[in-house]
């Protein structure tokens, strides 16, 4: 039984235009009929769940949601799951949002770790993306947390923005690390379809940054951060020993997970499921006490053994070959070229990339489904 549940709080202040998640604006009385629906789902859920050891709550921005409304659904987890006493208990929050009072709310109702959502320490770099604060916002939400006695916090940032310099992307790593957070992410931007950025780019409206000086800053983030006591421990993540976050671990090791809230994914039983991304329905398949699933299908031995490779190569400890079952021999020859070619290697009975491979992980891993013909 899944040990991991995934909350959807799909309300932001204003949608940014490089995202392609499900999300509309804040509407208070929206908000609160949304939190009674949620509830209704994850009670018809709870006979799914095993003993939680992490429960995850993304967005959107979770930090928009009125006090009452985080009281009535921690009120429901508590009633009707079983909670592991050292379950990793994660919120999402972005700066311009995120107060003393908020954080007391949380806090109080067994928060115990803190993603926020910082992209940048440069202004321009946060105008580009549409975000809804400022860099000196930022800070003060970062002290907000250390000061409320939060130390298991996570920072989000982006390089590859549309005009970004090395220097401000280094100025964003360096104030990172002062900042001391114990997990930081570090994605590159990548213009999704039906999203802002995507059309702008299209229609030249705006201009992309070049290869050479997106694979400049990934290397400057590896760099800086491995130096200064984070592990790599996944592509695109980074934390300081044992702050892994457990939630995106299971993630990556194909562990099952329920996921509650419109658009959320569940992975239970060898199915995966998708819940309807329209509101409406949403609360009105809940109000009759129906789960309002749009999708669900199970997975065949094809897509579970691409999602084996894929998810484990994010990881920088890589794919277990073992676990790889008969299909294990299959992968070593499959990689081979790449493994001679320096992308790809094995150590301890691990595939995984090298420093050169990773830069370009999505076309080795589009080469190796081809040459497995999958």
């Amino acid at each position: 039984m899944p040990d991991f549940l995934y909350i959807h709080i799909p309300f932001c202040v204003r949608k940014c235009i490089y995202c392609d998640f499900f999300s509309l604006p804040y509407d208070e009385s929206l908000v609160k009929a949304y939190t009674k629906a949620l509830c209704r789902e994850l009670v018809l859920k709870r006979e799914l769940s095993g003993k939680l050891k992490a429960i995850y709550i993304g967005g959107g921005t979770p930090s928009l949601l009125p006090g009452e409304c985080f009281v009535q659904l921690f009120e429901c987890l508590r009633d009707h799951f079983n909670l592991s006493p050292s379950a990793e208990i994660t919120i999402e929050a972005n700066p311009g949002t995120l107060n003393e009072s908020t954080i007391g709310t949380i806090l109080s109702l067994g928060v115990n770790r803190i993603s926020i959502g910082i992209q940048s320490f440069d202004d321009h770099d946060l105008k580009t993306l549409g975000r809804i604060h400022a860099a000196a916002e930022a800070l003060k939400s970062v002290e907000l947390i250390r000061r409320a006695g939060i130390t298991n916090f996570s920072m989000d940032l982006i390089y590859g923005i549309p005009g970004q310099t090395i220097n401000s992307w280094r100025n964003t790593i360096s104030k990172t690390i002062e900042c001391s957070p114990t997990h930081v992410s570090t994605y590159e931007l990548t213009p999704e379809e039906n999203t802002p950025l995507f059309g702008l780019i299209k229609s030249g409206g705006i201009e992309m940054l070049d290869e050479e000086s997106t694979l400049e800053m990934y290397h400057h983030a590896i760099d800086s951060l491995t130096k200064c006591g984070y592990e790599h421990y996944e592509v695109s993540n980074f934390a300081v020993a044992g702050s892994g976050c457990i939630h995106n671990l299971n993630y990556w090791d194909r562990g099952e997970y329920i996921g509650a809230g419109a658009g959320a994914h569940s992975f239970v039983g060898k199915i995966r499921s998708v819940n309807k991304k329209d509101i409406s329905g949403y609360i009105y398949d809940l109000d009759r006490g129906i789960i309002p699933e749009a999708e669900c299908a199970p997975v065949c031995s094809s897509d579970a053994l691409k999602e084996f490779i894929f998810l484990g190569l994010r990881k920088t400890s890589g794919v277990d070959i073992l676990r790889a079952g008969a299909s294990g021999r299959d992968l070593l020859n499959a990689s081979r070229d790449m493994i001679d070619r320096g992308h790809l290697e094995i150590i301890d009975g691990y595939l995984k990339f090298t420093r050169k491979g990773v830069v370009i992980s999505n076309t080795i891993i589009v080469r190796l489904f081809e040459t497995l013909g999958l």
